[in-house]
């Protein structure tokens, strides 16, 4: 299922590498001031008839990277996929860390899932991953629908999308690593639920390149975990 390995951004030395599935494309949370003012300039050039919708994108993708790093979002990566009247599903993955310094980051994830557990509208279940011990918690719930026109009390229009969140920590981390997916597509929630504990599968404290050199390979791969991962859109 894994197309690439990746890992966060943040951090001259990542805490954790992650495999991306097919379909997911990495998206870029700090980026150059180069590359936005050569996209700016490159919109502003654009025919008076495309410009607009162009510069809604661009504000758009700004107000998005603006919210995940404000919540300290170490890696993004967009989701689409064809669904079965012929256009496509969306979704979007996001990992991040939640810090557990001098503390056993068990006993925190412990809380974590206690607390998540205490809301009736959400499933929370235990996971054993490769990595670690953890727990999957899944939810429908509404959100701020993106790019849409506020109501006519001025208030912004709500959708409800499908949430899926696994926060699992390891040996020899004090770190807790939490991937969420977020979709609208309520009828495939199954599916991206299968896609979520794939992700999860691929999750690791250590560099996955390092056991594949010490293997003598030359390509870095997601180990036997995510190989045997189930991706329901291939």
């Amino acid at each position: 299922m894994t197309d690439l390995w990746t890992k966060p951004e943040s951090g001259p030395i990542p805490a954790y590498w992650y495999g991306l599935p097919h379909g997911y494309l990495p998206l870029e949370l700090d980026p150059p001031v180069e590359q936005l003012t050569a996209l700016v300039n490159h919109i502003l050039g654009l025919p008076e008839d495309v410009r607009g919708p162009a510069e809604r994108v661009l504000r758009f993708y700004a107000g998005a990277v603006t919210g995940l790093n404000s919540h300290n979002v170490q890696g993004c990566a967009i989701g689409l996929h064809p669904d079965d009247e012929g256009g496509f599903s969306s979704s979007v993955l996001t990992f991040s860390t939640v810090a557990a310094p001098g503390v056993n980051p068990a006993l925190v994830l412990a809380r974590m899932a206690v607390a998540t557990d205490e809301d009736p509208d959400r499933d929370v279940q235990p996971l054993e991953l490769p990595c670690g011990t953890g727990f999957l918690a899944t939810e429908t719930r509404c959100t701020v629908a993106p790019g849409r026109p506020p109501e006519e009390d001025g208030s912004a229009q709500e959708d409800p999308v499908w949430q899926g969140t696994i926060a699992v920590t390891g040996p020899g981390t004090s770190d807790i690593v939490v991937v969420q997916l977020v979709t609208p597509a309520l009828e495939l929630a199954d599916d991206y639920r299968d896609v979520l504990l794939g992700v999860g599968h691929t999750v690791s404290f250590f560099d996955p390149s390092s056991a594949t050199e010490a293997d003598g390979g030359g390509d870095t791969g997601p180990g036997a975990a995510a190989e045997t991962a189930k991706n329901p859109f291939g």
